[in-house]
Order: structure tokens, then C-alpha cells, then sequence
């Protein structure tokens, strides 16, 4: 349907999903701590997963386990200094200034991986830097940025580091394996983070453990197919994909009643439009039996037979969010 394979569905689905939970969180931290929610949600979501993988533990390894930890340690980076600001901001600018993660991907790859991003990404990166200081309040007096900002865009770094680690990880592992793992590491970050930071257990409240536990389910859900649907979608589909989630918070927050002002939404477009542009793959024309020039040959879609009546580019290789 719409030239979208069901791995790709799945994505779309927990892209709508992970949108929804900006506002439910903005909520819940009004009622508990940051990092003590964080801790919670994926203590949560790792006993749902364990319910569900607990055959496929038996024969865990020591690389299981050190790739399932680091990419437990880059959600917990990433969900729990979002967290921290979602207790100052809304939850759509929130969403929209987290979106910065996705024209980072391709720079941290540069970076980590050496390899250079195309002119596009270059231009969808700037394009979406200037959205983010329209959402952040740009004005006469310069950029004013809050704590919950700050924090917020300093999230951006270890969600575009899970995107690549999902990515270097996720073909060469058992899935069930890296899910449990990884979210048992971001709980215990989490829980391990309050002492550090001088936070205590909240007081009970019906609201933070419903959506602590609906987080938890989400949380297990997101990751789980995350981990599943990009071991068959390129990053490139992948990310552009995920572009979607702001919308859909934007979506969910003005429907619970909050608003953006006019620049914030010109700057929320300006950063879905940079994201898009920081993966657009450009095409030339080539024979047949050429290889495509601007395609990465460690990208999995690179290795898919060119034939537009398949729903997906399929790879082969055994199955191994937030």
C-alpha cells in the first residue's frame, strides 16, 4: 500500500505512537522526577519484553550484552535529558526541537564512520538549524534558551548515536536479546541517575505509574520494531520515516490545547523540510547494470534488486524504542 512495505508501515505506526507520548510524559513529570520516570517507563518496558523473550535469554552472549548495553545507554542519553525538559516546555516544542536528531544522523556518521554527507544534508542540516531557533524563541533580544531548550537539544545527540548503533547492531544479534538488554540499561541509568542529581522517590500518584506503565509498553513496542523494521529499511527510508513524529505531537498537543506561534510553526516546517532535504536520496541516470554512484554501499537498500513491484528491499539475515 502507497509503495510501503510492512516493515515501513510498522515504522509509520510507531512514529504516530512515539509522537503521542511527548504530551504523556509533559503530564507525568509534572507528578515525579525526570530521571526516576525515565527509570520506571523502561524498567517497564524491559519486564514486557522479558515476558516475551525469555526462551531466547538462555543463550545471551557477553557482545549481546555490550551491544544491547550501549544502545541502552544512547536511549538513556537521549529519552531521559528529553525528559528533564519536557518538564519546562510543551510538548510539541519539544517534539519539534528533538526532531534536530534527524539531520544529525548523517553528520555523526561523517564523524564516526568517515563518511562525508552529500551537499544536501549539508543544506537540510542548516535549514534545519534555523527552525530550531525559530521554535526556541528567537528575538530582538537574541536566542532564549531555557533549561528545558537546552537540555532538549543536548537529547539530540544520543538519539541520533541509537539510530547509527540500531543500525551497526541490529543485523549481527538476536533482536529479543538487544531489546531486553537495552532497556534494562536505560533503567538502571536512570534509577542510577537520581542520587547524582538529588532526586528522590515521588510521591505516589496514579498519574506517573498509568503512564509509566503505558510508556513502559510503548517504550518496548517502539524499540522492538525499531530494532526489527531497520534490519529490511535502510537508514535513509528509516530516518525520513521518523521525520513524522513532531507532526504528530504538534498533532496531539493542539488537540490538548496548546499553541505554537506563528514562528515556531514556520520554524517547525523549516526543520521537517531540512530533515527531508538531509535525506533525499538524489538519483542520476545510469545503465541497468551500473551501479548507482550516489548510493553508500553499506547502506542495506544499496544490495535491493531494482524492481518497483517490490514492496520493500529485502535482505536476507535472521531477526535478532522510544
Amino acid at each position: 500500500m502507497l509503495g510501503l512495505s510492512r516493515q515501513e508501515w510498522a515504522l509509520v505506526v510507531v512514529t504516530a505512537i512515539w509522537g503521542g507520548t511527548f504530551l504523556v510524559v509533559h503530564t507525568a513529570v509534572q507528578h515525579s522526577g525526570p530521571w526516576f520516570f525515565v527509570g520506571f517507563r523502561f524498567l517497564a518496558a524491559a519486564l514486557f519484553a522479558v515476558a516475551v523473550f525469555w526462551r531466547s535469554l538462555r543463550g545471551i552472549t557477553w557482545r549481546e550484552i555490550g551491544a544491547g548495553a550501549a544502545i541502552g545507554a544512547a536511549i538513556y542519553g537521549g529519552y531521559g535529558l528529553q525528559t528533564a525538559g519536557l518538564q519546562t516546555i510543551d510538548s510539541s516544542t519539544s517534539a519539534f526541537m528533538t526532531a534536530f536528531y534527524v539531520p544529525l544522523v548523517p553528520l555523526l556518521q561523517w564523524l564516526v564512520l568517515r563518511r562525508p554527507p552529500r551537499a544536501l544534508v549539508l543544506v537540510g542540516a542548516g535549514l534545519a538549524f534555523v527552525g530550531l531557533l525559530l521554535v526556541a524563541g528567537i528575538g530582538s533580544r537574541g536566542i532564549h534558551l531555557g533549561t528545558g531548550e537546552i537540555l532538549t537539544l543536548l537529547g539530540t545527540l544520543p538519539m541520533a548515536g541509537e539510530i547509527i548503533l540500531i543500525t551497526m547492531f541490529g543485523t549481527r544479534f538476536n533482536v529479543g536479546r538487544l531489546t531486553v538488554v537495552q532497556l534494562l540499561t536505560a533503567s538502571l541509568l536512570g534509577f542510577a541517575t537520581m542520587p547524582v542529581v538529588g532526586e528522590g522517590i515521588p510521591v505516589f500518584s496514579w498519574v506517573w505509574v498509568i503512564a509509566g506503565v503505558a510508556m513502559g509498553l510503548a517504550s518496548g513496542l517502539i524499540q522492538l520494531t525499531m530494532t526489527w523494521a531497520q534490519r529490511s529499511v535502510s537508514p535513509t527510508r528509516a530516518t525520513i520515516i521518523y521525520t513524522g513524529e513532531p507532526v504528530w505531537a504538534g498533532i496531539v498537543g493542539r488537540i490538548a490545547g496548546e499553541r505554537i506561534p506563528a514562528l515556531a510553526i514556520l520554524g517547525a516546517a523549516l526543520i521537517i523540510v531540512g530533515n527531508l532535504l538531509s535525506e533525499l536520496q538524489p538519483r542520476r541516470r545510469r545503465p541497468a547494470d551500473a551501479a548507482d554512484p550516489d548510493q553508500d554501499p553499506t547502506d542495506p537498500g544499496a544490495h535491493a534488486a531494482p524492481n518497483p513491484s517490490r514492496s520493500t528491499e529485502q535482505l536476507s539475515g535472521s531477526v535478532g524504542d522510544p
